[in-house]
């Protein structure tokens, strides 16, 4: 069932980043903020500024963003909604993927350009340091221990305080991590595609995080009659949020980031800690999708 609360996220429970970071398991995912193909200014910038103050007031204690979000535009969105920061309030950024356009990309790891990025997002964001820098994608035609190797001499430098990585496999990820202590994976994952789910019980064996993006993907799940539709109804809530306690039930190391441009969105996404499954309706769904 959904209560009412005024800072709805803190009921996602904890999760503490490289074991010193407490940060509440519902964060926010900042690419929807930008123009269509997440290239350019958004069309209504003093919304996406009002989505992150609301995220904030919602308990949301966890951001995520990437330097080719716009590029910059949705770190630049962050410091002017937010900054002075609040304490407590942790953001991550990423790096390694180059913009040729709208929804053009590419992995770019040379380490002199992962190295350039992390100097400008501290810059677009207005901090001395990174909480979270993530490895965007790994470039397959940069070494991988290039690529963490700069993020580890970032991180000597104090302009990082953590390492994460983005859609890595098991074996890519115990590679970097012979190389510099990583404190995070974000796969793709969600109730309709769980491939990554080797990726999700090794996060949770080894005390990492798993950040799942796109963690929403309902679709056809929520259709009439389909998988989430007779349960959400049951509780009360949409399909969205059931999908997103599914993910918060599924393991401890899971810390959804569901996006989105309008503060409707955030209020119900937000409200999703919120929801209870039984380990009935959790096998439940799990088995339908």
């Amino acid at each position: 069932m959904v209560s009412a609360d005024s800072r709805p996220a803190d009921a996602a429970g904890i999760l503490r980043l490289g074991g010193d970071l407490p940060v509440n398991r519902l964060g926010f995912g900042a690419m929807q903020l930008t123009g269509p193909g997440v290239w350019g200014e958004p069309s209504d910038p003093q919304e996406a500024v009002r989505v992150l103050r609301r995220a904030v007031d919602l308990g949301v204690n966890f951001i995520d963003t990437a330097d080719s979000y716009g590029p910059f535009v949705s770190e630049q969105l962050i410091r002017k909604a937010l900054h002075p920061y609040p304490d407590g309030l942790v953001i991550a950024t990423k790096s390694g993927l180059s913009r040729s356009g709208p929804d053009g990309w590419k992995p770019l790891g040379r380490p002199e350009y992962l190295r350039q990025q992390a100097e400008l997002s501290l810059r677009h964001l207005g901090v001395e340091r990174i909480d979270l820098y993530q490895l965007h994608r790994v470039d397959p035609q940069v070494p991988l221990a290039d690529q963490v190797g700069e993020l580890a001499r970032l991180r000597e430098e104090g302009k990082i305080r953590h390492i994460g990585l983005s859609e890595v496999s098991v074996e890519q990820l115990e590679q970097a991590r012979r190389i510099a202590p990583v404190v995070s994976v974000q796969n793709h994952y969600n109730l309709a595609n769980r491939s990554a789910e080797g990726v999700v019980q090794y996060a949770e064996r080894e005390n990492l995080a798993f950040i799942p993006w796109f963690p929403i993907a309902t679709g056809r799940l929520a259709r009439p009659g389909g998988p989430l539709d007779g349960m959400a109804k049951e509780h009360g809530v949409s399909p969205s949020q059931l999908a997103l306690a599914w993910l918060l039930r599924a393991s401890p190391a899971m810390v959804p980031i569901p996006g989105t441009s309008k503060v409707a969105h955030v209020e119900e996404n937000t409200a999703a800690a919120l929801v209870t499954l039984t380990d009935a309706e959790f096998g439940a769904l799990s088995r339908a999708v």
